[in-house]
C-alpha cells in the first residue's frame, strides 16, 4: 500500500523492522512525485538517534522517484510488548529546478505565507525475527552434532594422551630391567674372577707347605742317616 498526498506518494505507508538484539535492521521507502514539478522533501522523527535516514533531505524530479533507506541502530533490549512508539514525518513542497540539496534555502519547509507543505505520518511496527520450525530443528542438530564431535575430540585425545604415557611407562621399564640385568652380568663376572684368584692363591699355599715339610722330613732322614753312619759299631 502506499500514501500520498497531490504531491508526492510513499511506499510502503509504515516502517517495518525485523527486530534482533545488538543487529541494525533496514527498511526502504518508495518516494514518487506525482506533478510536473519539482519537489524537495525532508524526513523528520521522533527519536533521531535510533535511526539513520539517508537521505533525510532531497530534491525528486518532475514523475521521478527516490529510494530512502532508513536504518535502526543496534539496540540492547527488547520494547515492551515490542511495542513502538516513534513516528516519522515527510515534509513535501514544490521548489524551482536546482541541481544539488545543498542549494535549498534554509527556510524550504517553514510553513509561511501561501506556501503549501505536505506532511506525511509513517508509524514505525516491530517484528520480532521467528526463525521457523525447520531451521531451530537444523540449528538444534548442528548443535548436538557439534557436541558430539567436541566429545569425540576430547575421547580421542584422552586415549592418544593414554597411549603415550603407557607407551613411555613400558620404555621406562624396558630400560631399568636391562640396566638391572646389566648390573647383574657385571656383579657375576666379579664373583668369577675373584674365585680365580682365590683358587690360584689356596694352590700356591698348599704348594709351599707342601715343600717345606718335604724338606723338613728329607733333612731329619739325612740327619738320622749320618747319625747312625757315623756311630761305632757295638762290641
Amino acid at each position: 500500500m502506499s500514501a500520498g498526498g497531490q504531491m508526492i506518494s510513499v511506499n510502503p505507508e509504515e516502517l517495518t523492522f525485523e527486530f534482533e538484539l545488538e543487529k541494525p535492521s533496514y527498511c526502504n521507502l518508495k518516494v514518487v512525485n506525482n506533478t510536473e514539478h519539482h519537489v524537495a522533501f525532508k524526513v523528520k522523527t521522533t527519536s533521531p538517534r535510533k535511526y539513520f535516514v539517508r537521505p533525510n533531505t532531497s530534491v525528486v524530479q518532475p514523475w521521478d522517484s527516490c529510494t530512502i533507506t532508513v536504518t535502526l541502530q543496534a539496540q540492547n533490549e527488547y520494547p515492551p510488548d515490542m511495542q513502538c512508539k516513534d513516528k516519522f514525518l515527510l515534509q513535501s513542497t514544490k521548489v524551482a529546478p536546482v541541481a544539488d540539496v545543498d542549494e535549498l534555502p534554509p527556510e524550504t519547509f517553514n510553513k509561511e505565507g501561501d506556501k503549501v507543505i505536505e506532511e506525511l505520518k509513517l508509524k514505525v511496527i516491530y517484528k520480532a525475527l521467528v526463525q521457523s520450525s525447520a531451521e531451530n530443528l537444523d540449528e538444534s542438530s548442528m548443535t548436538s552434532a557439534s557436541r558430539n564431535l567436541r566429545q569425540s575430540s576430547e575421547s580421542i585425545s584422552a586415549l592418544k594422551n593414554s597411549s603415550i604415557q603407557e607407551i613411555q611407562d613400558v620404555q621406562r621399564l624396558r630400560a631399568e630391567r636391562d640396566t638391572t640385568m646389566q648390573r647383574n652380568q657385571q656383579l657375576q663376572r666379579e664373583l668369577e674372577t675373584l674365585k680365580r684368584q682365590r683358587d690360584r692363591k689356596g694352590d700356591a699355599g698348599f704348594s709351599l707347605t707342601f715343600a717345606a715339610l718335604a724338606g723338613l722330613v728329607g733333612l731329619l732322614l739325612g740327619m738320622v742317616l749320618k747319625y747312625t753312619l757315623s756311630s761305632p759299631p757295638p762290641a
